[in-house]
């Protein structure tokens, strides 16, 4: 799902750059939100790939897969944040149901952002895919047979669905997609009754009769910018719930009726863990007005980003009326786009040019001296990153773009080591093998200075833009400031 618009602005890989800004100095304290974010009471963390790794037991294979993506997607994703995460219970069966906008990177972050093992069940046409299906396997994932894939049996259902039943009942869990595809839309997709009739076919009462104690945990997944290298991911997960047992039919199944009224509950939780907006105009203008709202301190927890948008959307039904607010957030947006300027670079004209220009000197020295090996690493890794981005775009182009990070977190996975292992075999050639196993951890480390150096000179660079226009045009940047002002003003209303 495309949360926001194309950043005008772009770091490495075209990311908008998210966080505290460069010149952090030149954000003054918030004023009092009217959009008091539930999310501000929630347990909140982001994944830690070191802990993730050592508290997850499984096969050497196993935690070598989880070792790759974790690193690839902690790569990817300049942040991964978790919602909520201690709500899932201990001890009992689960099932996580989650929307699905982003290809094989959603199961992949639940994946890696959780220390539980958790078993997926992805679509029988994947474990014909030669790498796909080497990776599903290690991670236990389990096939579902679709009527929609052309030559698939459903009937062999019933045995994945008697594999995930013995598996929740020993405590485990399994993850699933109700919508059934990944999509490009705006809202969720309505839900399939699969996620209903395993769950209600795990809880029936079986010879010993005991009853099993299934719980379903809704988790809404987000990405700032899914297809851009170095954009952000969250995990929300919302309440659990417990899975009541039904009657079944003639033919053993779930109840239909139970089914129904099961899959709408499923259906409603997601919606309350997700961003769901009518019209791509209707997300645009929220995210806008977050950006607006947002400026006076740019604000690093995406929860509460993704909570201002809900709210946004959710009270714009009186904002649809007032169409005079969304044309002038819209309109103000074009203005700052033709000076390449963020919302959030207004704040200079709160300060005096000599205190602005001193600071930016002071924290653009850093980079200076961070330069040469920035530049040895992004050298070296150009090729490589280059590479991920075309095959990327050839093996998507005829289709949508729910599997572009799939595509470069794969290619990512495969071409960033081969450059270590090229570069290495350069170094073995000319200084012979001690070199060459010393560079491989240099050649890493200049990669990452290359990343992180590059990401402050793509925000710089709006920054650079912004001082220009205070120093050499202040009038216009102060009325910019002003209007930027009375925005927020009225933004804040909205939910009042």
């Amino acid at each position: 799902m495309k949360i926001f618009r194309q950043p005008r602005k772009r770091g490495l890989g075209g990311c908008r750059t998210a966080g505290p800004p460069f010149f952090a100095a030149f954000s003054p304290s918030p004023p009092a939100s009217a959009f008091a974010p539930s999310l501000f009471r929630c347990a909140r963390s982001n994944a830690k790939l070191p802990d993730l790794i050592l508290r997850r037991n499984g096969t050497p294979v196993f935690r070598l897969v989880l070792a790759l993506f974790g690193t690839a997607l902690h790569l990817f994703f300049r942040r991964i944040e978790t919602v909520n995460a201690d709500v899932v219970p201990d001890g009992t069966g689960v099932i996580f149901v989650m929307n699905h906008p982003n290809g094989l990177v959603d199961p992949a972050l639940v994946f890696v952002a959780l220390p539980r093992k958790i078993s997926f069940l992805a679509k029988s046409t994947l474990f014909r895919m030669p790498v796909i299906s080497f990776l599903l396997r290690t991670v236990e994932a389990l096939p579902l047979y679709r009527r929609i894939d052309a030559g698939e049996d459903v009937s062999k259902n019933k045995l994945t669905f008697e594999l995930c039943r013995d598996l929740l009942k020993k405590g485990g869990s399994i993850a699933l997609f109700p919508e059934g595809v990944s999509h490009n839309s705006t809202k969720l997709l309505p839900a399939k009754t699969g996620a209903a009739r395993i769950a209600l076919g795990a809880v029936s009462i079986d010879g010993s009769g005991d009853a099993l104690d299934l719980r379903i945990v809704p988790v809404g997944l987000f990405y700032t910018s899914k297809t851009t290298f170095r954009s952000e991911a969250m995990l929300h997960f919302g309440e659990p719930f417990r899975v009541e047992a039904s009657g079944t039919d003639e033919n053993g199944q779930p109840d239909r009726e139970a089914v129904r009224a099961l899959t709408a509950k499923i259906e409603d939780a997601l919606r309350g863990v997700t961003l769901n907006a009518e019209t791509e105009a209707d997300l645009h203008a929220a995210h806008l007005a977050e950006e607006i709202f947002d400026s006076v301190q740019p604000n690093e927890n995406l929860g509460e980003k993704v909570e201002f948008l809900k709210k946004f959307i959710s009270g714009d039904k009186a904002a649809k009326e007032d169409r005079e607010l969304r044309s002038r957030v819209v309109e103000y947006d074009k203005k700052l786009a033709g000076h390449g300027l963020e919302p959030v670079h207004l704040s200079l004209a709160q300060y005096r040019p000599g205190s602005v220009v001193r600071e930016a000197l002071r924290r653009s020295w850093p980079l200076l001296v961070l330069s040469p090996i920035a530049a040895a690493g992004a050298l070296l890794h150009f090729p490589a990153y280059k590479l991920c981005g075309i095959i990327a775009r050839r093996i998507t182009k005829h289709g949508a773009d729910d599997i572009v990070s799939t595509v470069k977190v794969l290619a990512g996975i495969v071409f960033m080591p081969l450059t270590w292992m090229a570069a290495a075999g350069a170094v073995y050639y000319f200084l012979g093998l001690t070199s060459a196993l010393l560079s491989v951890p240099l050649f890493v480390t200049c990669g990452y200075v290359a990343l992180i150096t590059m990401e402050q000179l793509g925000e710089l660079g709006g920054w650079a833009r912004a001082i220009w226009l205070f120093l050499t045009r202040r009038e216009k940047f102060l009325r910019m400031f002003v209007e930027r002002r009375e925005l927020q003003h009225r933004i804040m209303k909205i939910d009042q």
